[in-house]
C-alpha cells in the first residue's frame, strides 16, 4: 500500500498537468482558445495566455474554464479578469485616462525620435566645411574668392 500511493500521486499529477481541459463541446473549446488568446500572461508578458505554459498561466486558464463552466459571457469574464489584475491582462486594453500612454507612448516615442534626427541633420548641414576653431565659411567671401581666383588664372601677365 505505501509504495502504491505515491505512483498514484504520480500518476493522478500527469494527468491533472496534460492538455488543459479537454473538453467534449467543440464550440466551447473554440470559445475558450479564443478567449484565451484575447488574454496576456502576467508573468510572460509578451505571450497569450493560450501559448504560455507559465504556471499562473495555467491558473489563469482553468479560472477562465471554471467561470466559462459557472454560464459567464466572454465579457463578465474579461471584466472578472480586468477587476482582478487591471487593464494589463487583456492583450487590447481599452482607451482610458490609464491606459493612454500604452496606445499614444510608440507614436510620441517616434515623433520625438523624428524631432531629434531632424535637429541632427540641421546642424550637421549647418557645420559642413567647418573644423573645429575654424568660422563656418560664408557664401559670399568664397564666391568672391573664387572669382578673385579665375581673374588671376585668366590674367596673361602671369
Amino acid at each position: 500500500m505505501m509504495r502504491t500511493l505515491p505512483a498514484l500521486l504520480v500518476a493522478a499529477s500527469l494527468a491533472l498537468s496534460g492538455p488543459a481541459f479537454a473538453q467534449k463541446d467543440p464550440a466551447l473549446d473554440a470559445r475558450l482558445k479564443r478567449l484565451e488568446e484575447e488574454l496576456r500572461c502576467l508573468v510572460c508578458q509578451n505571450q497569450s495566455l493560450a501559448d504560455s505554459n507559465a504556471p499562473l498561466a495555467e491558473d489563469l486558464r482553468r479560472e477562465v474554464h471554471g467561470l466559462a463552466a459557472q454560464g459567464k459571457n466572454d465579457e463578465e469574464i474579461k471584466q472578472f479578469l480586468v477587476q482582478r489584475y487591471g487593464d494589463f491582462v487583456l492583450y487590447k486594453p481599452p482607451v482610458k485616462s490609464t491606459t493612454w500612454l500604452l496606445w499614444a507612448g510608440p507614436f510620441l516615442l517616434l515623433l520625438g525620435g523624428g524631432a531629434i534626427w531632424i535637429a541632427v541633420l540641421r546642424r550637421r548641414s549647418r557645420n559642413v566645411g567647418t573644423e573645429e576653431g575654424e568660422a563656418p565659411v560664408d557664401s559670399d567671401a568664397a564666391a568672391a574668392g573664387v572669382e578673385k581666383a579665375r581673374a588671376l588664372l585668366d590674367d596673361p601677365r602671369a
